[in-house]
């Protein structure tokens, strides 16, 4: 199984030594043909409640019933990556404007523009 790049997945988190795990939603940022696929894994960013205190580049997502989020939510760029069959589902994609501000979000982060 791949995920597209902008699918936004309920995964476990969180990764740590904790016995518990509470599903959250995360977005793939990693493209399906380049990377996902072949490593069986994606590059993720958290997506956590509007609610919660400003990190940087935060980016609100504004067409929720896209993304299959039910409340107003961020997208969140602390990153990771998380094998495929971790994953437990998905729950919608990104809307195209969402998309083009994660990824003009992305650039920054990386220095690229």
């Amino acid at each position: 199984m791949s995920f597209e790049r902008f699918a936004v997945v309920r995964v476990p988190f969180p990764f740590t030594d904790r016995a518990t795990t509470k599903n959250r939603p995360a977005l793939v940022l990693s493209d399906a043909a380049a990377f996902n696929a072949p490593a069986g894994h994606s590059v993720m960013a958290m997506i956590t409640s509007a609610a919660n205190a400003p990190w940087p580049l935060d980016w609100p997502i504004g067409e929720l019933a896209a993304a299959g989020l039910p409340v107003p939510s961020l997208v969140r760029f602390k990153l990771f990556t998380l094998d495929h069959r971790l994953v437990r589902g998905q729950l919608g994609m990104l809307a195209p404007a969402d998309a083009e501000a994660v990824t003009d979000r992305l650039r920054r982060l990386l220095g690229a523009g």
